[in-house]
This record gives C-alpha cells, sequence and structure tokens, in this order.
C-alpha cells in the first residue's frame, strides 16, 4: 500500500482561501516528506497558485463538472481545470452533491490515472459509486462533518463496512473516511478500520496552531 493519505479540503473558509491558503500550502509542503501523503483540495480560485508553489502537496480541485469547452456558465470545466494545475479532485462532498449520471460522466471526461476521490454519505451510497471505479471512495456522515466527533470514534462501523463493501465490488478502489476527524488518533483508527487515508477540514483550517495539527495528524502513523 502507498502512504497513507491526508486530505485536506480547503472549502471556502477564510482561513484557507488566497493568501491564508498559501500559508496553509506551505504548512503542509514542511509534512509532506513524512508518514503519509498530503493532498489540498483547493478552491478553484487559488487552484493555479496551489499547483504553482505547494511543494510535494498533491493539489485537487474540490468538484469538477462534465461539459466541455463552450457555453457553460458557472461549471467547472475539467480541461481548465488540468490546465491549470489540478492533480485529482473531489466529487459528490456532502456540501455539492451530484447525481451518479455526473459522476459517471466526468470519470469518462478524464484522463487516465487522474485521481477522483467520490464522497459517499453512506455504505450503499458507496457501494454504488464503487461500480464506477473511482480511485478513492470517501465515507462521510453528514451529520458528523465539521463536528467534534470523529466517524472513527461515533460510528466505526460504517467505515469497515465501507471498506468491505467496496472491495467486494471492486478490490481496486481505495477508501478513505472522513466527518469530525480532528487527530493522529482518529487517523490511526481510520487506518485500523480499514481506510487508506483521511478526509478533513475544519480540523485543520480552522486551528489556531496548524503546524501542530499537522504533527498530530500522522503522529501514529
Amino acid at each position: 500500500m502507498d502512504k497513507p493519505l491526508i486530505v485536506v479540503n480547503f472549502k471556502t473558509y477564510a482561513t484557507a482561501s488566497g493568501e491564508a491558503a498559501e500559508s496553509l500550502l506551505n504548512a503542509m509542503a514542511s509534512h509532506a516528506n513524512g508518514p503519509a501523503s498530503m493532498v489540498a483540495a483547493v478552491s478553484a480560485f487559488d487552484l493555479s497558485t496551489a499547483a504553482s508553489m505547494a511543494s510535494g502537496v498533491e493539489v485537487w480541485s474540490q468538484h469538477l463538472d462534465p461539459v466541455g469547452l463552450g457555453g457553460f456558465t458557472g461549471w467547472l470545466e475539467p480541461t481548465t481545470a488540468l490546465a491549470r494545475g489540478a492533480a485529482g479532485t473531489l466529487i459528490n462532498h456532502a456540501e455539492h452533491k451530484v447525481d451518479l449520471e455526473h459522476v459517471a460522466a466526468l470519470l469518462s471526461m478524464l484522463p487516465e490515472g487522474f485521481p477522483v476521490c467520490a464522497c459517499a454519505a453512506d455504505v450503499a451510497e458507496a457501494k454504488a459509486l464503487a461500480t464506477l471505479s473511482p480511485t478513492f471512495i470517501a465515507v462521510e456522515p453528514p451529520e458528523l462533518i465539521g463536528g467534534d466527533i470523529s466517524v472513527t470514534t461515533a460510528d466505526p462501523a460504517i467505515v469497515s463496512d465501507t471498506v468491505a463493501a467496496v472491495k467486494a465490488v471492486n478490490p481496486n478502489v481505495r477508501v478513505l473516511c472522513g466527518a469530525g476527524v480532528k487527530n493522529g488518533a482518529d487517523v490511526a483508527k481510520a487506518i485500523e478500520l480499514g481506510a487508506e487515508g483521511v478526509l478533513l477540514a475544519s480540523g485543520v483550517t480552522k486551528a489556531t496552531d496548524v503546524q501542530a495539527v499537522l504533527a498530530d495528524l500522522v503522529s501514529a502513523l
């Protein structure tokens, strides 16, 4: 197995946008050679800058749409995202849900090997997404997102059950988990439950000491 993934979703937090995004990326870059692979899912507005500066940190888009170059006002077109440095993407996050057809169409447009992390609210959705063969599936119970209790504590079975369900459909799909993940104990528990990394946001983006949080996240790996 490759190193576990720590995927930080910058969302549109003030503490992770514009110049603040650059500071956060620099902090992540200082841990890029550690025991986990660092991934930053940044705003489309920050994609080009982030991709040009984040040494050792893989930069992903937070969303992409299955549209081409043309009359698609307000959509996030993949070709331009790749040209601006996107090295992967999230799709179907709880805060930006799409249907399976959207995910399938997007996957068909992207180059082979381009990482796609499809988010799932539960085991059933994860199983359905697995039939499309994204690179990753991240299970995130929406009621725990942004909360103080990690999914690995509140509902560890959803992590292990998702791993089992996804692997039964497609053993090549890697499973992540998220929602409430805050510290190294949460990450270690996620790995113990069969996940290959975590997807988190506010635990890093709202931290008063980002360096300390990042160091703690990988401390038990």
